[in-house]
């Protein structure tokens, strides 16, 4: 599991071809101790350290991660948001998130209000249902409250620090975001379908 803070953001140093149709991903990070086998989030997808070196570390990106984030899309160069997943005794901060990628969304406009930014975002329509105004959503790793709901999309609001320290601060239309509900609101309605199939018994 992680919070959705952000840590750091990495460099893409190498994208490779490996076996069974993979890709394996070189990231440049100031992240310390990163071990063979940790879980880290890299733009809120959840992957697996496969090799270590020096300041760098390598994952293995798998053919259906590929297809379904925006870490198939990544070229040397690109920086991406990192969070090393919790442990046991960590201060929770955001929200719980499972770095499990829900869908791609993508940028619709970006607005300066003062030191703010005011982003719309367009999710798959599906996902709209689980975004609710005030809650909590997570765009490309990074925890946020969504701000406005309309038809087909929605609003979230960008603070000097988060434009700062993630990779948001370069946002432009037409981009392109890994995007995770809260799990919360899966889980309720899951527990609401159960207990309309249990009356109707």
């Amino acid at each position: 599991m992680f919070t959705g803070l952000i840590q750091t953001i990495g460099e893409v140093t190498a994208v490779d071809g490996v076996p069974d149709a993979c890709k394996r991903l070189r990231i440049r990070t100031t992240l310390d101790e990163l071990a063979h086998g940790e879980s880290v989030a890299i733009d809120g997808a959840c992957m697996t350290v496969a090799e270590t070196s020096g300041e760098a570390f390598a994952v293995d990106v798998m053919p259906e991660s590929l297809d379904r984030t925006t870490l198939g899309a990544l070229r040397v160069g690109d920086r991406v948001n990192l969070e090393r997943a919790l442990r046991v005794g960590d201060r929770l901060g955001g929200h719980l998130v499972s770095g499990h990628v829900d869908g791609i969304a993508s940028v619709d406009s970006v607005e300066r209000h003062g030191e703010d930014h005011r982003v719309w975002l367009l999710p798959p329509p599906a996902l709209l249902r689980y975004i609710p105004e005030k809650g909590s959503v997570t765009v490309a790793g990074v925890s946020l409250t969504v701000s406005g709901v309309r038809e087909s999309g929605f609003e979230i609001a960008l603070i000097p620090v988060t434009l700062e320290e993630t990779t948001l601060g370069a946002l432009s239309r037409g981009d392109r975001l890994n995007l995770e509900v809260d799990q919360v609101a899966r889980y309720l309605e899951r527990l609401t379908r159960a207990r309309f199939s249990e009356d109707d018994v």
